[in-house]
């Protein structure tokens, strides 16, 4: 067990950068939104994984590199250069940064607080495009991260919380995989007892068309079906093997990303061939029809439409 002397003496919060051959300007944004921040020099740690960018990275930062641990790799994508950083982290907290975007300093210092004085395992707060404030700020909590899946959609970017690196235990991404995130959150809120969520809009999101979820080709097309498919029925053999309280919870998560399989299938193909598929390939373990839920508006909606062929034949026509 961590002596007072021990956690004094760590720092509050690992904040890691993940960067690609990024504008030296967003890079430096995001770097400086971090040093804005009410956090002593002793209570937080920057570390930036370079994820093999063509100049290194920390080039681009001659003014900040003192304060960086700075990490450079082969290119291996966001999952390798993510657990690459929290190989390194000391923080009692860790935060995800893609390079590209920010953090916003009032709404985050009250995220911070939330941290400092609650106890938090996590807390949830909101990303946005739009860097206006987010007045007033309120939070929920604590509650168990189970109970927060049974009772809300779960937002699956890990750059959206906070969470205490204790927790993690074992858990870390899957090397070389889209939409890692939808993996790694769900297992990350099962393991935590507090949980706090906030209305603070506390990471600005920048949309960038070079961004790998905006390539719209053909191959990386099946690669993101694919790899959702992956995801679907590993968190399905999590919820299978885990105590009943985590399966029913897991398993809200598991129909809504099914439905987030044929809605993407949908409107990335266009296809009445490949939506049949995704249905077969659902279907064959077990996973369709969708279950009969009211978990939201919108999945009731689509569930009773993609349930039949006619249906099927409407979201094809509608969805673009």
């Amino acid at each position: 067990m961590p002596t007072a002397q021990t956690i004094s003496s760590t720092p509050l919060i690992t904040f890691i950068i993940t960067a690609y051959n990024l504008p030296p300007d967003m890079l430096k944004t995001c770097v400086e939104s971090i040093e804005r921040l009410s956090l002593a020099m002793k209570e937080h740690e920057i570390i930036l994984v370079d994820d093999g960018s063509d100049i290194p990275a920390i080039d681009n930062l001659p003014d900040h590199a003192d304060h960086i641990t700075y990490i450079r790799q082969a290119h291996q994508g966001l999952s390798a250069a993510r657990n690459m950083g929290l190989r390194c982290a000391t923080g009692q907290y860790i935060q995800f940064v893609d390079g590209d975007d920010y953090l916003i300093q009032a709404p985050y210092g009250h995220c911070l607080d939330i941290v400092r004085y609650q106890n938090a395992d996590i807390v949830i707060f909101h990303e946005t495009s739009n860097n206006k404030p987010s007045i007033p700020l309120e939070y929920d909590g604590p509650i168990s991260g189970v109970t927060y899946m049974h009772r809300n959609n779960l937002r699956a970017s890990t750059c959206g919380y906070i969470f205490r690196r204790s927790i993690l235990g074992s858990l870390r991404f899957t090397s070389g995989r889209l939409h890692e995130d939808e993996e790694f959150t769900p297992q990350l809120m099962l393991r935590a007892e507090r949980v706090f969520s906030t209305s603070a809009e506390a990471y600005f999101y920048r949309k960038r068309p070079e961004s790998i979820m905006s390539k719209k080709s053909k191959r990386h097309v099946a690669k993101r079906l694919s790899d959702m498919v992956d995801i679907i029925l590993k968190l399905q053999s999590v919820a299978n093997s885990g105590p009943e309280i985590d399966r029913v919870a897991l398993n809200r998560r598991v129909a809504q990303l099914s439905m987030d399989y044929l809605y993407n299938t949908i409107k990335l193909t266009h296809s009445r061939k490949h939506l049949e598929e995704a249905v077969d390939t659902l279907r064959r373990h077990g996973l369709f029809p969708l279950p009969k839920k009211n978990y939201t508006k919108k999945y009731t909606t689509f569930r009773a439409l993609v349930g039949n062929p006619i249906g099927r034949r409407i979201l094809l026509a509608t969805i673009r």
